[in-house]
C-alpha cells in the first residue's frame, strides 16, 4: 500500500476539511483505546466516499464510547453523521466524506475492508489528543 500525508494537526474550529476530520476520528479511536486504528484514501476508489476510518475495539461498550467521541467532536466543525449503525461488532458512522467503521476483533477480520480496498492509500497520522 502506498501511504498518503495529508494533515496531522487537529481540527479546530468551523467546518473542517474531510481528511482533517479522518485523521480526528483517528485520533479519537486511537486516545480511546482502539487498536491498529487505519485511515484510507479512498478517493477515486469510491463513488460515496473519500475516507474510511478503520479501527478494533475492545468490547461494544468501548466502541460506543468512541462513536459517542467522534460525534460530540464533530458537532461544533459542522460535521453531524448522516446515518449510523450500532451494533456489537461493527459501528459505522457515515459522514458522506468520512465513515467511521469500528470493528470488534472478529467482525474486522471477517469483512476485512483493508483488503477489500487494497488499492486505497493509507494516511499517514500521529496518535495526538483531540481533546482540549
Amino acid at each position: 500500500m502506498i501511504s498518503t500525508k495529508i494533515r496531522n494537526k487537529p481540527a479546530t474550529a468551523g467546518k473542517t476539511d474531510a481528511a482533517g476530520f479522518a485523521i480526528d476520528a483517528a485520533r479519537i479511536a486511537a486516545d480511546t483505546r482502539c487498536t491498529n486504528v487505519v485511515v484510507l484514501d479512498v478517493r477515486g476508489l469510491s463513488p460515496v466516499t473519500d475516507f474510511f476510518v478503520l479501527g478494533t475495539g475492545t468490547s461494544a461498550r468501548q466502541m460506543r464510547t468512541v462513536a459517542e467521541e467522534v460525534e460530540e467532536h464533530g458537532r461544533p466543525l459542522g460535521q453531524r453523521p448522516l446515518s449510523r449503525s450500532l451494533d456489537d461488532h461493527w459501528i459505522l458512522l457515515d459522514y458522506v466524506d468520512v465513515v467511521v467503521h469500528l470493528f470488534s476483533d472478529d467482525a474486522r477480520m471477517f469483512y476485512d475492508l483493508e483488503s477489500l480496498w487494497g488499492e486505497a492509500k493509507r494516511v499517514t497520522w500521529r496518535p495526538e489528543s483531540v481533546k482540549a
